[in-house]
């Protein structure tokens, strides 16, 4: 089941609809919180990103989704540069050009987004990225660390981000960390983030990959889950397709009442599993020798692992020829 074929998300189930099985007890409507909730999303909608001219090394899968939000509340396409070597089409009235252009000319930015593979890195050292002093440098590559990005080029201040892909609904979830930034730089960065879902800064560098871990990867392991539902579904005798969509509509709703309600969805649980029911029954097998809470577990350390070594790899390999042993000298 792809994530790319997820409804949008409608309207929020009315206080009726918001019961267990026949068996269970029912959950009581979010209320305040979830309005309080919307009410955040439209605030965001209508406070478009404060970026100055704009320039996005990089516009894949995630690039793209944070572009298409950013457009969407409020940013000019026309302060949007893309470097694109494919020249991929664009959004209209953002400019897309194949290579790091050159400063001069009308040709600063205030900020870079760099939005490239990690294993890309190393190509950025034969561009003219290292001529531009921008304001901001933002990162959103996964294990690269704050010191090899500083290297790149003469910014101002360099923040890490780590969006997931429901920035495009601004229902995401961005992690930032910046050792050195100042307030203004970092002021900059949530505004520039806050359209796009939760902004969260992540104080200690170190927790940067768990956090990347948790919120960048997240998604696709609910995706997976999400799967694993339906398929759990089609085996009970429910046609496959049938399967995805309920799977979908219960992950989308149960999200939304998570997100709304103010409780923990521990206790949102226990409030749906009545003892002798159904649901009760499922939970006991997902408890059982905490089989779901080691498995996530070793998932998420799987994923932080990773970032790790690519962090190794980066501060081995990743920053230009020349520089690796002088951050000061930009």
């Amino acid at each position: 089941m792809s994530a790319a074929a997820a409804p949008a998300p409608g309207p929020a189930p009315g206080p009726a609809s918001i019961v267990g099985a026949a068996d269970e007890a029912p959950v009581p409507a979010p209320g305040d919180a979830f309005d309080a909730l919307l009410s955040r999303e439209r605030s965001a909608v209508e406070a478009p990103a404060a970026t100055g001219r704009l320039l996005m090394i990089g516009c894949g899968n995630m690039g793209g989704a944070m572009l298409s939000r950013w457009l969407e509340t409020g940013t000019d396409p026309a302060s949007v540069t893309v470097v694109s070597p494919s020249g991929r089409a664009m959004p209209d009235g953002v400019e897309v050009v194949r290579e790091i252009p050159a400063p001069g000319g009308g040709r600063g930015f205030d900020t870079v987004l760099l939005a490239v593979k990690p294993q890309k890195l190393p190509e950025l050292a034969d561009t003219h990225l290292g001529a531009h002093a921008p304001r901001l440098l933002v990162s959103i590559l996964a294990g690269v660390e704050e010191p090899v990005l500083a290297r790149l080029c003469g910014a101002g201040a360099v923040v890490r981000a780590m969006p997931n892909l429901p920035v495009r609904l601004g229902r995401g979830v961005v992690a930032l960390s910046a050792r050195s930034a100042g307030p203004e730089a970092r002021a900059a960065a949530e505004a520039l983030m806050r359209p796009l879902g939760l902004v969260e800064w992540i104080g200690d560098e170190a927790l940067f990959d768990a956090a990347t871990a948790l919120g960048g990867s997240g998604p696709a392991f609910l995706y997976r889950f999400a799967d694993a539902l339906a398929a759990g579904g089609a085996a009970l005798g429910l046609p496959r397709e049938q399967a995805d969509r309920i799977a979908l509509a219960a992950v989308e709703g149960a999200a939304m009442l998570a997100a709304g309600s103010g409780e923990a969805p521990a206790a949102l649980a226990e409030r749906v599993a009545s003892r002798g029911g159904s649901t009760r029954a499922g939970l006991e097998v997902l408890d059982r020798d905490r089989a779901l809470e080691r498995l996530v577990a070793d998932t998420l350390a799987a994923a932080e692992r990773r970032n790790r070594e690519m962090a190794a790899d980066a501060r081995a390999g990743g920053a230009p020829p020349g520089n690796r042993e002088t951050p000061a000298a930009l």
